[in-house]
């Protein structure tokens, strides 16, 4: 009998290297993050890229990770929301979802946050009507969408200030 390779994906998620043995290369970069690398943040929501609850980066670009194979983030950099805060410090984009009360539940956070740092880093968040436009592939079951849009405004406003596109993938 001949031996059996099983594949293993090399994966950079928020700045850590990981080998991670893959089971079945049609794995999501959604289970491989929650079930492989115990990085929960991105959720489960709609599994069918419907929510966006699961909305990370990958080489700085937002994908939804439960529509997107773990193999296609092999060799590019991932950033989840467990890697915006930075030595204790949030992200200014979670500081503005904390100062306006963007959020309830909490369930779909972490997917704004990370479609909303897109959002400014893309140039999409000169006003109010724009950035409703582009965060719209991401769902809020509490109705906290003026929260989440003002919350938004003030971070690219605050970015536009400090000449950056928003802070990190």
């Amino acid at each position: 009998m001949g031996t059996s390779l099983q594949p293993t994906l090399y994966l950079t998620v928020n700045g850590d290297k990981y080998e991670v043995p893959a089971p079945d290369v049609r794995a999501t970069l959604l289970d491989t993050l929650r079930e492989r690398l115990g990085l929960t943040g991105a959720k489960k929501g709609c599994d069918r890229g419907e929510c966006g609850a699961c909305t990370v980066h990958l080489d700085g670009r937002r994908v939804l990770s439960c529509m997107t194979l773990a193999i296609a983030a092999q060799d590019a950099e991932v950033a989840t929301v467990e890697g915006l805060a930075t030595n204790g410090e949030l992200h200014p984009m979670q500081q503005a979802f904390h100062d306006n009360d963007a959020f309830q539940c909490g369930f779909c956070t972490p997917g704004q946050l990370m479609s909303a740092i897109a959002c400014v880093r893309e140039g999409h968040a000169s006003s109010p009507d724009e950035i409703r436009e582009w965060m719209s592939g991401n769902l809020c079951r509490c109705a906290a969408y003026p929260q989440i849009t003002a919350a938004i405004a003030e971070a690219a406003e605050a970015a536009g200030k400090a000449g950056t596109e928003g802070g990190a993938s």
